[in-house]
């Protein structure tokens, strides 16, 4: 049965952006895909707005792939494998309206197993002094961040310092692709960085897998790079309980001149 009532029942006495509202409402599963959201003239009452702003909110959605217009019905909530995850807007309201959303993080974290220990090989050939720089920042201010009493550092929590680290070793791969990779999914690392549980025991050993990851790169070491990173992987996959993954990991990625002789 579609859904055709506003999604308050009173008008909002402030003007929101209306498609990152629609946005956090679908993500939330308000309208489940499948369903119509409300009619136009609904949500111009429930807004505020005249009928032009409403349509052009609503053609950021489907432009999104999150919502398609049919004639005569209304906007009905594409399927999710529709939806553009990898726009960067997506992606941002993904990883602030996506925590009701199980699905969203177990396929988040699938991708980052296949993914990012094929990034750790590549920035153990790769990385340049600036990268490794980079790299050990993040770690020390991850660190930092943990030793002060509100967990922030250079005006950054421990989970964007966690971000920062991730981001740096697709840098270090220098290239083009991955790197812009990182940029699109900063939003949906930073949701399974910050979901995760954070007991001080869960914390010291998530600093220590982060630790040796950084020391393989440093080293130049492509395997044990791959092996650090599928552990820090793991520490999040139990904080998630998402650990059965690991009982059927995808093959590991390898491209043509990836695995460079190491210098020396």
């Amino acid at each position: 049965m579609s859904s055709r009532q506003p999604p308050s029942g009173r008008k909002l006495a402030h003007k929101p952006d209306i498609a990152e509202d629609l946005a956090r409402a679908i993500f939330a599963g308000e309208h489940a895909p499948g369903s119509f959201l409300p009619r136009e003239l609904d949500l111009c009452e429930t807004y505020g707005v005249s009928r032009s702003t409403v349509r052009s909110a609503l053609q950021q959605l489907v432009s999104a792939g999150m919502l398609t217009r049919i004639s005569g019905q209304g906007s009905r909530v594409r399927e999710l494998t529709d939806w553009h995850l990898l726009d960067p807007r997506v992606s941002d309201w993904m990883a602030r309206f996506a925590q009701p959303n199980p699905r969203i993080q177990r396929d988040i974290f699938a991708f980052r197993v296949a993914v990012e220990p094929f990034m750790a090989r590549l920035a153990a050939v790769h990385a340049t002094a600036a990268d490794l720089l980079a790299i050990e920042t993040a770690w020390r201010d991850m660190i930092r961040a943990l030793e002060a009493p509100d967990r922030r550092c250079e005006g950054r929590s421990h989970d964007e310092h966690d971000v920062a680290f991730h981001e740096a070793i697709f840098a270090a791969t220098h290239n083009l692709l991955w790197a812009q990779l990182s940029h699109m999914l900063k939003p949906a690392i930073g949701l399974l960085v910050e979901t995760s549980n954070h007991s001080a025991a869960e914390l010291s050993d998530s600093m220590e897998r982060h630790r040796r990851l950084m020391e393989a790169i440093r080293l130049r070491q492509p395997e044990e790079a791959e092996q650090a990173a599928l552990s820090v992987l793991e520490r999040t996959g139990l904080d998630l309980g998402f650990e059965s993954l690991f009982d059927h990991r995808p093959p590991r990625l390898r491209l043509p001149g990836a695995d460079v002789p190491e210098p020396g």
